[in-house]
């Protein structure tokens, strides 16, 4: 009996979502992840004291062991989420783009005193309110918004469904099947399982509002494959 090994990759889970949004999520922890990871190494290789309150210039910035592993950590946190998928890599970015700006407070609080246990200076402090502000900012972009880009996977996310009417209900076994179809291929773009047909018709549906329209747009893609 032979068992495969199926190992996550990089090229087919990026293209399971395509578009800008996701890409940006994907791609920019992934390059804030690079940045930290330089900065961890090179502290780990120029062997700091591990809990050095004074801590020693790299690239710039104060460090010691501590900050150098705890800044390892973090890109690789940030790795995993990238190649788990984009709301998984926007939503880590959030939060600990939310963590940098704490810890800049808290280590401005007790610079140049024996409880710096991460050597923090003031240029850490500052390079971790920008790094916090970017990771923020790249994962908020198209998701926190009064106007989501149309390739956001969250432009549909807490929109206020129309009011069903008389004439929105299915009225027909075809319009049934039809919102059963519907109903399938959202939950399957969802869970990261849809065919090519099911994303396109789930991205048309996604133009327009009405449970109506929405079903009429399902229907015109049958149409047209029995014409």
């Amino acid at each position: 009996m032979s068992h495969a090994l199926h190992l996550p990759s990089w090229s087919s889970a990026a293209s399971a979502e395509p578009g800008l949004v996701p890409s940006v999520h994907r791609i920019g922890a992934i390059v804030v992840a690079a940045v930290l990871a330089a900065f961890g190494v090179l502290g780990l290789v120029d062997g700091l004291a591990y809990f050095s309150t004074d801590g020693e210039r790299i690239a710039g910035l104060s460090s010691n062991g501590l900050l150098s592993t705890i800044s390892l950590v973090t890109a690789v946190v940030l790795v995993v989420a990238a190649l788990r998928s984009s709301r998984v890599a926007s939503t880590t970015m959030l939060v600990i783009g939310a963590l940098f700006l704490v810890s800049a407070l808290a280590n401005l609080a007790v610079l140049e005193t024996e409880v710096n246990v991460l050597a923090f200076s003031m240029a850490n402090v500052v390079f971790s309110i920008g790094a916090g502000l970017v990771l923020l900012t790249l994962g908020a972009y198209g998701r926190v918004s009064g106007n989501l880009p149309d390739d956001s996977p969250y432009r549909g996310e807490g929109a206020p469904e129309a009011p069903d009417t008389g004439q929105q209900l299915p009225g027909s076994p075809a319009e049934r099947a039809a919102e059963r179809a519907m109903r399938d291929a959202e939950l399957a773009v969802i869970q990261h399982r849809a065919t090519p047909d099911q994303q396109h018709r789930v991205a048309a549906m996604a133009e327009v509002r009405t449970r109506g329209d929405r079903r009429a747009v399902w229907m015109s893609f049958d149409r047209a494959r029995l014409g």
